[in-house]
């Protein structure tokens, strides 16, 4: 485990889906980030072969990763994923993930998942938007705001 702790690890320790199936975060620091999982008897489908969703959980939860490794919180505006080549039961799947570039409060990041072994198994690519700081008494998560929209407290000013 890596020394130096960012926003995506403080993110990853509250993931419960991501910790419940068994992801491990290898690394995330300066827009990249490694977290591996590797495929359990209940993620395989009807083929034998693991089911795509969770080949797409692990993706996405290096892109998450990655797109938090720089502070504020950042969440997935659109991601897209193409299988390869199967994982199945037992592999060991790795995610590595990388800063492809940042604008404004957006980001593109790549996420190649490959077997242990190097294989490629899922190229991922993920649209990050950094969401604004929203004032919240009750303490909840704050809110993405449209880039061309203010919040309607703003509106009727």
């Amino acid at each position: 485990m890596e020394s130096q702790r960012t926003a995506a690890h403080e993110m990853f320790d509250a993931d419960v889906a991501s910790n419940r199936l068994g992801i491990e975060l290898i690394s995330a620091t300066d827009g990249n980030a490694v977290a591996r999982m590797r495929i359990t008897d209940g993620m395989v489908n009807g083929h034998r072969i693991a089911h795509g969703g969770f080949v797409f959980l692990l993706a996405d939860t290096a892109f998450a990763l990655a797109c938090n490794s720089h502070g504020p919180a950042t969440v997935a505006a659109g991601a897209d994923i193409t299988f390869v080549r199967p994982a199945r039961q037992g592999d060991l799947l790795v995610a590595r993930a990388s800063e492809r570039t940042r604008y404004g409060r957006s980001g593109i990041y790549d996420v190649t998942v490959c077997r242990a072994d190097g294989e490629v198994v899922a190229e991922f690519r993920g649209q990050s938007r950094t969401l604004r700081p929203a004032a919240d008494p009750g303490g909840g998560a704050p809110e993405p705001v449209e880039p061309d929209r203010a919040p309607a407290a703003e509106q009727h000013r």
